[in-house]
Parts: C-alpha cells; sequence; structure tokens
C-alpha cells in the first residue's frame, strides 16, 4: 500500500487513520500505521498516544496489533456462533466493546468458493474469520475452527470447609474444577450453569443461571439440554403462529378421501406422536397398501417462523422423561398427530406389491384419513402371537412377509445391537432399566416405512425434483483395515481386493457359532461403518442395500421428512393450502430451499448428531443413577475395549460402560497390543482382551456424568469365559517400561506390520 500524505505536524490526522485502517486489505495495528505513514522514532511515540486517545474518544477500538473502526469489526477476528439460521451460522465477535451499550454485531458465517471449507459450525462453536461489511450487513469467511471456551460450563456447586467455592463440571471431558468466583446465589450441590469471570482462567467462573436439584427427575436430560445448546422452550409469537396454522380447514372435494379404510398406527406405548399409520389388503397374489404420513408441510409453511424454527432444530430430541419437539405441541401432539378415531391431513403413499415383495407401482395423495387404532407394539404383537388378531392386522403382517422376503433377498446389513429402555414410575423416577425387546410388530412398521421411503426418493426422481436423499456411503479403507486386522485375532479372514457389500458381513457374522465372539465382530462391524447423512446428491444407502432412499415417513419429528413432502407436492401438483393472512402462501419447496438444499442437508445432518449425542448421554447418567445405590455390588460383565490405560466393561444386561484402571490390576507389569486388543501381564501370563467376561464390583457411579468405574472381585485374577477362540499372544521384542505418559506398568506392543 502506498504511502499516505502526512499532516504538516508530522503525524496524520484522524480522518487519515480511520481511511487506513477502513482501506487496508489485512489487519492494521500500530506498525503498519507506522510503516504507512513514514513515522520514525518519537513519531512512532506521539503515534501511540494518539491512538489511545482516538479509542478513548470512541473513534476506533482494538489493540496495538489490529485497530478497527468503532463500531465495525476487525478484518481478521474470533467470531462465536449464537444461532443457526436457514442452515447459516449466525455469529457473533468473542469479545464486543464498542464503547456503549450497543449489542455486539451478528456476522452471517458464509462459504467459500461455493462449497464448504470446515465442518457445518455448531452453536456455541468459535471460528477464526475474515469479516467484510457488505450491503446487507456483516459476513465471515471461515478461516480455522477453534476450541471452544469453558467460559459456558455446566456443573454443581461444591464449597470446602474453608466456604472456598468449585464447580464441578458434568462434562466428563472437561478435568478440572475452576473455582467460583460469584455464586450469585447458588448453594452447595446445586446445578448450575456458568462462565468465565475474566480473561484468566485463575479468575474462575462466576454462576448465571442456578438450575437446582442435579439428581430431581428430569435434570439428568436437562443436563444434556444446555450441554450441547439444544433450543428447548418455543417463543409465544411462534407458539401463536402455530395455534394459528393448526386452525386451516381441511378440503373434503381437494383430498382424497381415505376416512372409510382402517388404517391403523403401530407405535411404542409411551409414544408422545404418531406421525405414520399403515394398511394393506390383497390383491391377486400380492397386496395393494397404504402408508399414511402426517401431512405436516400443510401447516408448516416455507419462510414462516415456525419452518425457520423447525429448520433451526432440525429434529426431536427424545429422553426418558420429555421430549423436545421438533414443532410446537400444539401441531406435535395434536393436529398433525395421526389419533384413533379424528379426521387428520396425511400424505398417503399408495403402493402396489407383488407376490415377490417387489414395489411395482406407487402414488402420492394428500387425504383425509381417520385412524382406526393406537396400538402399541406389544399389543400387535399379543394379537397376532395368540390369534386374535382381525383380519387388517393378519393382512399387514402377511403383507410384511413378502417384504421381508425381498428385504432377504436383497441382503441387507443386519445388525441386531441391544438397545437399552428406561421406565420411569409416576414421579419421574426411574422405575427399571433393561434391554428393548425386538418383535416382529417393529419389524412390520419398519419395512413399509422403507418402502415408502424408497416409493418416495423414486418418484422425485422420476420427477427430476430435488431429493434430500438419507445417505449411507460403504466402509473407508482406514476402517476396513482396521476390521481386518482384528478379525485376524480371531483367525478369521476379511480379503480388501473383494467388494464390499452388506452381504459379506452377514455372512461372515453367520459363521460365527459362539454368541460372544459373534457379539464382539458385530460390534467390529458396526464401528467400521460410515456415519449416515443427509444429502442432495444421491449415493445410495450401503447399510440398506438401496440405490436410492429418501426420508419421507417421520415429518412430525424430522427436517429432512418435511422438505421431502414438499418437493412431491411440487412435483406431483397436490393440494396447495387456501391463503391466510398471516401465513405465508404455498407448502411445496421455496426457491431458497431448493438452492440451499446442500446447506441445508448439512445442517440437519448436524442436528441428528447432536441429538444423538445428548440421548445416549442421557441414558448413560440414567444407568448410572439406578447403579450409584448399587456400588460395592458384583455384576457380571463384558469386556467392550481395551486401551494401554485400562479396560471398558459393560454390564451384562443392562449396558453402561465403566473403566477398569490399569493401576487396580495389582503390581504386575501389563503388555499392550493394539492391534488384538489385550493387556497381557508379563509374569503370570493373565490377559483381558474384548469380549471376556468378568466378575466386577462397581466402585464408583456418577450420575452427573454417566460415567462408571470397576474393580476386580477380591480373590479374582482374570476372565471367565475366555474371547471366543482364545489367541496365544506373542512377545514382539524388548521395550521401555514406564515410558512417559503411560501407567508404569504398561508396555505398548503398538499396532505391528499390516
Amino acid at each position: 500500500m502506498p504511502r499516505k500524505t502526512i499532516a504538516d505536524h508530522g503525524l496524520p490526522t484522524h480522518k487519515q487513520i480511520l481511511e487506513f485502517i477502513k482501506d487496508s486489505p489485512t489487519p492494521a495495528g500500530k506498525r503498519e500505521i507506522a510503516r504507512a505513514f513514514g513515522l520514525k522514532g518519537q513519531e512512532k511515540i506521539q503515534l501511540k498516544a494518539l491512538l489511545r486517545d482516538m479509542a478513548d474518544e470512541g473513534l476506533i477500538d482494538g489493540r496495538r496489533t489490529a485497530y478497527h473502526e468503532m463500531g465495525g469489526l476487525p478484518k481478521v477476528t474470533v467470531l462465536r456462533v449464537v444461532d443457526i439460521e436457514d442452515g447459516e451460522a449466525i455469529a457473533v465477535p468473542d469479545t464486543w466493546s464498542p464503547g456503549d451499550a450497543s449489542p455486539p454485531l451478528r456476522v452471517r458465517i458464509v462459504e467459500g468458493r461455493g462449497r464448504s471449507v470446515m465442518p457445518a459450525l455448531r452453536k456455541g462453536e468459535r471460528v477464526l474469520a475474515r469479516t467484510e461489511e457488505t450491503r446487507t450487513g456483516w459476513i465471515a469467511h471461515p478461516m480455522k475452527k477453534l476450541a471452544v471456551r469453558s467460559d459456558q460450563v455446566l456443573g454443581v456447586v461444591e464449597i470446602d470447609a474453608n466456604g472456598k467455592a468449585w464447580l464441578a463440571p458434568t462434562d466428563r471431558r472437561i478435568r478440572h474444577s475452576p473455582p467460583i468466583a460469584d455464586l450469585a446465589g447458588a448453594e452447595r450441590g446445586q446445578l448450575v450453569l456458568a462462565e468465565a469471570a475474566g480473561r484468566s482462567e485463575r479468575a474462575g467462573v462466576k454462576v448465571t443461571e442456578v438450575l437446582g436439584d442435579p439428581l430431581a427427575p428430569r435434570a439428568f436430560s436437562l443436563i444434556a439440554i444446555h450441554k450441547h445448546g439444544i433450543p428447548f422452550a418455543f417463543p409465544e409469537e411462534i407458539i401463536e403462529e402455530a395455534r394459528s396454522a393448526a386452525k386451516l380447514p381441511l378440503s373434503e372435494e381437494k383430498r382424497e378421501d381415505l376416512r372409510h379404510i382402517p388404517i391403523v398406527a403401530i407405535d411404542p406405548a409411551d409414544a408422545r406422536d404418531h406421525d405414520d399409520a399403515i394398511w394393506a389388503e390383497p390383491d391377486g397374489g400380492g397386496f395393494r397398501a397404504i402408508i399414511a404420513i402426517a401431512d405436516v408441510s400443510f401447516y408448516v409453511r416455507p419462510g414462516s417462523q415456525i419452518d425457520r424454527e423447525a429448520r433451526k432444530r432440525g429434529n426431536s430430541v427424545y429422553f426418558p422423561d420429555r421430549v423436545v419437539p421438533m414443532l410446537p405441541e400444539v401441531l406435535s401432539a395434536d393436529v398433525c398427530s395421526l389419533r384413533q378415531g379424528e379426521d387428520r391431513a396425511a400424505m398417503a403413499c399408495h403402493l402396489v406389491i407383488d407376490s415377490e415383495g417387489h414395489v411395482t407401482s406407487w402414488r402420492f395423495t394428500r387425504a383425509l384419513v381417520r385412524i382406526a387404532a393406537n396400538i402399541a407394539y406389544e399389543d400387535a404383537q399379543a394379537r397376532i402371537d395368540s390369534g386374535e388378531a382381525d383380519q387388517h392386522l393378519q393382512n399387514l403382517w402377511a403383507c410384511w412377509k413378502l417384504l421381508a422376503d425381498a428385504r432377504h433377498r436383497r441382503d441387507p446389513l443386519e445388525l441386531d445391537m441391544p438397545e437399552r429402555r428406561v421406565v420411569l414410575d409416576g414421579n419421574g423416577r426411574i422405575a427399571e432399566i433393561a434391554l428393548r425387546e425386538r418383535l416382529d410388530a417393529h419389524r412390520v412398521v419398519e419395512d413399509f416405512m422403507i418402502a415408502a421411503n424408497v416409493a418416495a426418493a423414486k418418484a422425485l426422481e422420476s420427477k427430476a425434483a430435488p431429493v434430500v436423499y438419507r445417505l449411507h456411503e460403504p466402509p473407508g479403507r482406514e476402517k476396513l483395515v482396521t476390521l481386518k486386522d482384528y478379525l485376524a485375532t480371531f483367525g478369521r479372514k476379511l480379503a480388501l481386493g473383494q467388494v464390499i457389500t452388506p452381504g459379506l458381513f452377514n455372512r461372515m457374522l453367520k459363521d460365527v457359532s459362539d454368541e460372544g465372539e459373534r457379539m464382539l465382530i458385530m460390534e467390529a462391524v458396526l464401528r467400521s461403518q460410515t456415519q449416515a447423512y443427509y444429502g442432495p446428491r444421491n449415493l445410495g444407502h450401503f447399510g440398506l442395500a438401496l440405490g436410492s432412499y429418501a426420508h419421507f415417513t417421520s415429518p412430525i419429528r424430522r427436517y429432512s421428512d418435511l422438505l421431502v413432502h414438499r418437493a412431491l407436492v411440487d412435483a406431483f401438483g397436490l393440494e396447495q393450502p387456501a391463503p391466510k393472512a398471516d401465513l405465508p402462501a404455498g407448502s411445496g419447496l421455496s426457491e431458497r430451499d431448493r438452492d440451499d438444499l446442500g446447506k441445508i442437508s448439512e445442517a440437519i445432518s448436524d442436528t441428528e448428531r447432536r441429538a444423538m449425542a445428548a440421548e445416549r448421554e442421557t441414558i448413560d447418567r440414567y444407568v448410572a443413577a439406578w447403579l450409584s445405590a448399587r456400588v460395592g455390588e458384583v455384576f457380571d460383565t463384558r469386556i467392550t475395549g481395551v486401551q494401554k490405560f485400562g479396560f471398558f466393561a459393560t454390564i451384562v444386561g443392562l449396558g453402561g460402560d465403566g473403566l477398569v484402571p490399569v493401576s487396580t490390576l495389582g503390581a504386575e507389569r501389563f503388555d499392550y497390543d493394539e492391534k488384538a486388543q489385550v493387556l497381557e501381564g508379563q509374569q503370570t501370563g493373565t490377559s483381558y482382551a474384548m469380549g471376556q467376561r468378568l466378575r466386577l464390583r462397581l466402585a464408583e457411579a456418577n450420575p452427573l456424568t454417566g460415567a462408571l468405574k470397576f474393580e476386580l472381585e477380591e480373590g479374582g485374577s482374570g476372565p471367565v469365559e475366555p474371547r471366543g477362540k482364545p489367541m496365544p499372544l506373542k512377545k514382539r521384542g524388548k521395550h521401555l517400561v514406564g515410558q512417559r505418559g503411560r501407567p508404569g506398568n504398561i508396555r505398548h506392543q503398538g499396532r505391528g506390520k499390516r
């Protein structure tokens, strides 16, 4: 940049400095300003005083390394994401001091060169970005994602005998307990939200919100909600808009009337909403079937406040004690929920299924339905098993058997992993924790839903319409190599040169007769899989062995399904709702939806991962709470993971992973074989490996973090049941013992050659 004209007294004027800061393509600090105006020696000292005066007068802000005009932003700065709007991250400066009471600038973070430069940003995350002021406001181009500052911490207040207060974080990843500088009325043992009290860690934290008893009913889900920043309260204006939308009249003339057909909804006994129902009847050698799905797109218009809030949430989040819905309850639990005996708006998927279980044709309509019955999975199964099911229920099972035969021939990935279920009593306290039973009734509904999802994707493809696909890519080579090495410890082979299909994994599991070994290999296969996600470009669904797949069947709880419904409305010219003054017109895809499908897909994939993490952590906390009264008891456990610092075990039939530190295994030194996932004692040869059964004593159970800790049963020294086929360990040379960063009784054998 050319040198600026210098004023007569040797220093630039306020105006010249402001112009230079504004025009500079790079951050402008004291050094850059001095160089631009040719200042030397004493003039630099005078410049420092001048800049200080300009800051005091409210003309500039910043530090010596980078100044910017007051009320603006530095060229490069740290931003903190505070919201997600229409799939875009909205951020504010991580530090904001404009010199007055004005709120911090809101900055829209945009993608670079037509594609994302980093994974989707979440609320609360920090990013280093280049900023730019445009006619429509400030935007930022992300450069690097930064570590999240610990100035927002959820924890429990602890006060020692001297009255000194500390915060015990509920996130097990936070290893330190910061001092509390300001309790703000919080008392010992209370769950609180806190933020940094100053720039230095020594300043500690200050309490910003008191949440109450951390062990009270409903507290565990509240911890997850706050930790992951899940929006759980609807603003009043959105609730009012939802009430208005709920009053939209349904046109009997423009909708297909299916109220005479005995469609049934089969759901969990404790279902909070009912967004799918099914019907089938024989048709020649096959069946005609209807999958009726709540017509959410009729009520939730593109661009409405409800729509923006639903997009921000991405999906509903389900906890044992509550649901955080994607839509206000007047919609999700009332007018959109397919309840027995009530007229409801539905998107109907009509299927013709041949005698081989193939779907030969489909059509989609907007319909009126009146659900004949809401049936719990267990009740439906009991009626079938006892022979007391009516003809309509028997038809569903008969049609399903054809779909199941077709599924078997398709050979999708079959991993029957147990799912934990928390049962609460009337007071919200834990009554039981058990593994959820898998019934044919679950499979019936699942296969009908898969058929409808495939039909939705193919129907949109036939119209060259945009599709939000549910994508699941094949395992990557790195994960397959890891799986190959692990299978070798069982004496089993995986040839990487062959085409990897779901059926390959199924045949591998079918050949394993030992139930313990089979479960281990199943878990390893699951770990080798990629994570499913949403996207507008079809890459198929590896796990389901399907070429085209989209989520259509749960628009009450998934935004992806709502987008698919809107695309179907457009593609097939379905009924549009009558205009309403306080709601946007139309219920198809907006132009913005069409242009931003990639960005929206990335955002809702991210909210799905957030929900899964929150739900999983909450179950862990309930399990730990359930076990906290049983510390000291001995349980049958199975080893689920081995590391150099110890091994993890889960209670058989209950779940809940806990650590057994290697330091508690005695004075013997242990070799760690990372490839085989085994710890072996150097003197006795005692080994601890994935899948082994042990009797372990529960040493600790922390409901706040969900963490468990086990120790060996007194008198016990090793496994009570070997892992599948025991593999003799081979020594791999001499290794140093007690290296820095490892326990003193560990030798790490590493991965070895591949």
